[in-house]
């Protein structure tokens, strides 16, 4: 299997060059970039696996990085490895659509915790069939089977239920709900998000295997049993 390739975004040299060494030794391939625009010139040459990016950065900030990430790629992970720990700049992040959120200064051996569950999420997502628990999801067939009986989910609840459980941990905003779930439906606000988190909760309360959980202030993740 081929090693994963890690892109490293950090103006500061010798964190870089830290967190590169690190993941080079957990056994991924790992490329270092003194900034964003230089990232963005790598991403158009190589294939990468996952993003690891700082916010603060001369010229481009992380922010619109991720945000030029996202507008090409709305798969790839990104981890946020910052000082930034205030609410404001998390929630920011999130709707952009990062994965995760580091805060420096941190151990080396939690950056390869998170970026080995971060590149274990995206294997999971790249799958059509869940299985979680007493839980089997099948994303071509659009059926999902409770202890071997089926599950009766609406169409847009399963595709919730799925999407919250291939990136298990990952916190999904109520905006980004909407825009993913409900397109251009005018009706929808985000109490619509609430609703139907409540119906999934009923419905999935048999399930051992996960729990949809409140990220106050954000929206909502699967956490694994």
């Amino acid at each position: 299997m081929a090693l994963a390739r890690i892109l490293v975004v950090e103006d500061d040299e010798k964190l870089n060059h830290i967190a590169c060494v690190y993941l080079i030794g957990a056994g991924y391939q790992a490329v270092g970039c003194p900034n964003a625009e230089e990232g963005l010139k790598r991403m158009e040459e190589e294939k990468f696996d996952l993003i690891v990016s700082d916010i603060m950065m001369p010229g481009m900030d992380g922010f619109r990085f991720a945000e030029e990430v996202r507008e090409n790629d709305g798969q790839i992970p990104i981890l946020f490895m910052t000082a930034r720990d205030d609410m404001q700049s998390k929630q920011r992040g999130f709707h952009i659509g990062i994965d995760d959120y580091l805060v420096k200064p941190f151990d080396p051996d939690e950056l390869i915790l998170r970026v080995g569950a971060l590149l274990r999420r995206a294997r999971i997502a790249g799958s059509h069939r869940l299985e979680t628990g007493n839980l089997v999801m099948d994303e071509e067939e659009h059926t999902a089977y409770l202890n071997g009986r089926e599950l009766p989910l609406t169409v847009r609840e399963f595709d919730i239920l799925f999407r919250l459980l291939s990136y298990p941990k990952k916190t999904f905003t109520r905006s980004q709900l909407m825009e993913a779930f409900w397109d251009y439906d005018s009706s929808a606000t985000s109490r619509t998000v609430d609703v139907y988190m409540a119906k999934l909760r009923e419905k999935t309360a048999g399930c051992d295997g996960f729990d949809i959980v409140t990220v106050h202030g954000l929206g909502y993740k699967a956490v694994l049993r």
